[in-house]
């Protein structure tokens, strides 16, 4: 069934298409998830638009998909907490420790590492964690990690990220919502889709407010970038790749934004194939 409605920003000639429809059930699911962990060239992406939902603990609402996405194999996990700025790298590593040992992982951070690459080539999974996308690709440049995780993710090792952590994972950082905080050294990220991430997307609408809305923001860049496409993923959203295939997680929708075409809105139930 599809839907053709105005969409809610003021945007003259523009529409949002909302299409619902069956995809893989779960059995089938579990099953090529299972097919995929076998071939170690797989690329394995657990995208999270946000680590915490209003009135939950941290990273709650995403334990068991990390668990799910982890499995049993994993024992260890190498956090980078880059992105961190008012908190200390030490207290932002000890925070996602406490849950990752609940989920029965140990997490060592790459800013213990005297090597950072070699920490990265040594990993059997990788978690980027979110605060300032800007501070984050900085510091990766910076210590030579986005090199290393490209080339790591790229061969089948987890890599999750959750909010700048989803932004870095995409070809760059420009549609991140982060003040420029600090000027990196590009501007180039991980790339390891194809698309661009607007983590913790709303369609919301400042009463008495005249600035840009969420849409507006995207709009401007894909005029400057017209070949991407821009995936808004609200918070308690996430995406999962496995391989060629692609996942949508959550119980609202998302968005999807082209140049000069109508919005797409998925939910949980449509297939988004063509994002592969």
């Amino acid at each position: 069934m599809i839907h053709k409605h105005k969409h809610d920003a003021p945007k003259a000639g523009n529409f949002v298409i909302t299409l619902g429809y069956n995809h893989q059930n779960e059995t089938d699911k579990k099953q090529s998830y299972k097919h995929q962990k076998k071939n170690n060239m797989t690329k394995r992406l657990l995208l999270i638009s946000n680590s915490t939902n209003y009135g939950e603990e941290y990273l709650e609402y995403t334990k068991p998909h990390i668990k799910e996405f982890l499995g049993t194999a994993v024992k260890e996990v190498l956090f980078i907490p880059y992105a961190g700025v008012s908190i200390s790298y030490d207290e932002y590593t000890a925070k996602v420790a406490a849950v990752f040992l609940k989920l029965g992982y140990n997490l060592k951070s790459v800013h213990h590492c005297d090597d950072p690459v070699a920490a990265v080539e040594e990993a059997e999974a990788i978690a980027v964690g979110g605060g300032n996308t800007f501070h984050l690709v900085h510091m990766m440049h910076e210590t030579g990690v986005m090199d290393a995780i490209r080339k790591k993710a790229g061969t089948g090792t987890p890599y999750m990220g959750w909010s700048a952590g989803s932004n870095v994972a995409c070809p760059s950082l420009k549609t991140t919502n982060d003040m420029p905080i600090i000027q990196p050294k590009s501007f180039e990220t991980l790339g390891l889709v194809d698309f661009q991430i607007n983590p913790h997307y709303s369609d919301a609408i400042i009463p008495n407010h005249n600035g840009e809305t969420r849409e507006d923001r995207i709009r401007e860049f894909l005029i400057a970038n017209p070949e991407m496409i821009v995936v808004g993923l609200k918070e308690g959203t996430m995406l999962r790749i496995e391989g060629e295939d692609i996942e949508y997680i959550g119980s609202k929708t998302i968005k999807v934004f082209r140049k000069d075409q109508p919005t797409l809105e998925f939910d949980k139930n449509a297939s988004i194939d063509f994002l592969k």
